[in-house]
């Protein structure tokens, strides 16, 4: 076996072994969509204590303190529509609770009369998910003097909350606090969120306020290796990720009444829940402190992320006001981008999802981002960010195949040194190095482009599995989904027999194929026939079998991927070619093919 076929099989060898683990035990996740979602409603509900997340203690300055038992008694509560360009829904004025939102812009399949993606639910609904924000109280204040969970506000101003009309709430107790909570929402998924709280009675009193993002019971999640979901924070510039199934094993504070991680952020950070494509983040005003939780509640089974500021003293006759933001939406790249420059949130952008490959993900990501705002079709774009990054790596594959070339033409002479050596293995491999040497050729280069490709298909897989620009974005055809597999199937010729495709889970499914898994199987068998097979029975085998492997292994795989890695071999098969045309070497690809389909009679002994 020769030193180029060696590296080529290594080459190819590492690159199945690293997909087919990943393909086995990370399988693709398949779309799953709750035919009982909850729908918006215009009452609310309260009920006990277990179904309302938790006030937060106060500060450890304002001494310690526990929230009694909150025996809610059901209420039904009016409830202020939410109408932004990118948002709707409505605001309990309950609690003032931000619990009922689905985003405008995303259904939950491509159906036409597919429901709007619903991100946030009322408590009392399945997955019930809201946004809270009150105040803890401090000093002589109780927490009757303090709106929290079950607070019923009174409107002072605002019938509808758009991005022109804010709504104004406001409850007084009976200790001479008025507080009053003002909600603004911009035209894309940021709230603003601006609490005050004004004192007229003749003595100081303290309170904290604080912003609470809960999520009752785990919910359905990808659980995919590489992809993120549950807590995700920045904590002065340090990025930090919990796991759901991490957080009933968080560290018991001795202040807290549930399981939680406690970060003191000196300046900047921000604090929420991510899924694949949407997130609920807290956002206090940059350059302040704040108190960022991650907490479990067991015996509610409640995920809940809080954002504590700073206690606050209110002198008599004195009005206090805290900001605060809230994302609730889409984590679309554009939109996030935008709060990070414009709004001076810090990082925001890593609240996507980039992985451990971010150094190539970022740029590949922005670089598609690009083409498509240039192009108009994430498929081709697609196609076009294949060209260009063959085109960065032409240089080094131009020298790989100018070696492989040259190894062709050295064929002969290595032929000959291995007769002359015999069973003598160090004397081969001597002779061998020198030919190398004489003639400048490295027969390791000839896998480098190879194993090149495997970070960027990762990271490029990375990219159409977590970025939402990728999501039902269609190429052409019957590909209306980048990220979803190929929806064709040769079971019934690509849709002229009357019959469906299996499902997904069943296990016809892997037969199943459809075209663009079909194109990249021949895609990469071309590519093989550039060079004469192998003489090896063993290695003739492995190349043989590789491409159609290949075919099935992928074949559930996004399209967005497929796509890019049938151009890739398109790519690659005709810069191959060219350059080993341009060397001397002109490949016989058309004899390579009918003799592969030779067989080659047994020698007589």
């Amino acid at each position: 076996m020769d030193d180029q076929n060696k590296n080529l099989i290594l080459a190819t060898a590492l690159s199945f072994l690293v997909i087919l683990v990943w393909f086995v035990f990370f399988p693709p996740e398949e779309p799953q969509i709750d035919p009982n979602a909850p729908v918006a409603v215009q009452s609310d509900a309260s009920g006990d204590t277990a179904n309302i997340a938790s006030t937060p203690p106060v500060a450890a300055a304002a001494g310690d303190a526990v929230p009694p038992s909150q025996e809610a008694t059901p209420v039904q509560a009016a409830r202020i529509e939410v109408d932004s360009p990118k948002l709707t829904g409505s605001i309990s004025v309950l609690g003032g609770r931000i619990d009922d939102l689905e985003l405008k812009g995303y259904q939950e399949t491509l159906d036409a009369d597919s429901p709007l993606v619903r991100l946030m639910s009322p408590v009392g609904t399945p997955d019930a998910y809201y946004a809270l924000y009150g105040w803890a109280p401090a000093g002589s204040l109780g927490f009757d003097d303090v709106p929290g969970a079950n607070t019923e506000w009174q409107i002072e101003s605002g019938t509808k909350l758009t991005p022109e009309t804010p709504v104004v709430l406001r409850w007084e107790n009976n200790s001479g606090l008025i507080f009053r909570r003002e909600i603004s929402v911009d035209p894309e998924y940021l709230f603003t969120i601006t609490q005050s709280v004004e004192n007229t009675s003749d003595s100081a009193q303290r309170a904290q306020p604080y912003g609470i993002v809960a999520r009752h019971g785990e919910p359905d999640i990808d659980g995919f290796f590489i992809l993120h979901e549950g807590v995700v924070r920045l904590n002065d510039g340090e990025l930090e990720e919990i796991d759901y199934d991490d957080m009933p094993d968080l560290d018991v504070n001795s202040r807290e009444a549930a399981r939680a991680d406690v970060v003191e952020v000196a300046e900047n950070g921000w604090v929420g829940f991510t899924d694949k494509y949407w997130m609920t983040t807290l956002i206090p005003q940059g350059g302040q402190p704040f108190t960022s939780v991650a907490k479990y509640v067991p015996g509610a089974d409640i995920y809940q992320t809080e954002a504590r500021q700073p206690t606050q003293t209110i002198e008599p006759g004195q009005t206090v006001t805290v900001q605060t933001n809230l994302f609730a939406g889409a984590k679309e790249w554009e939109a996030i981008r935008h709060y990070e420059k414009d709004n001076g949130i810090q990082n925001f952008v890593d609240s996507i999802d980039w992985g451990w490959f971010f150094f190539l993900t970022k740029p590949i990501f922005r670089l598609l981002h690009a083409l498509n705002g240039f192009i108009g079709n994430m498929g081709w774009s697609i196609i076009a960010l294949t060209l260009i990054i063959k085109g960065l790596l032409l240089p080094l594959a131009f020298k790989s195949y100018v070696s492989m070339a040259k190894m062709k033409e050295l064929q002969p002479e290595m032929e000959k040194i291995k007769e002359k050596a015999g069973e003598d293995r160090q004397k081969l491999q001597q002779e061998m190095m020198a030919l190398y040497k004489k003639e400048k050729v490295n027969p390791a280069s000839g896998c480098l482009p190879i194993l090149l490709q495997i970070p960027i298909f990762f990271s490029l897989y990375k990219v159409i599995f977590v970025t939402i620009e990728l999501r039902h974005a269609p190429w052409l055809g019957w590909i209306k989904d980048l990220s979803a597999p190929d929806p064709s199937s040769i079971l019934n010729l690509f849709g002229a027999l009357p019959w469906g495709v299996p499902e997904a889970d069943s296990i016809f499914a892997l037969v199943s194929l459809g075209i663009l898994p079909i194109l990249l199987g021949i895609s990469m068998w071309l590519q093989q026939k550039l060079n004469p097979a192998p003489t090896d029975p063993t290695q003739a085998m492995v190349f043989a079998w590789m491409p159609w492997v290949f075919m099935f292994m992928l074949g559930s795989f996004a399209s967005g991927l497929v796509l890019y890695w049938i151009a890739n071999n398109t790519i690659t098969f005709t810069q191959q070619y060219l350059i080993m045309r341009s060397q001397g070497y002109h490949p016989n690809v058309f004899g390579n093919i009918l003799s592969g389909f030779k067989r080659k009679k047994p020698e007589s002994k």
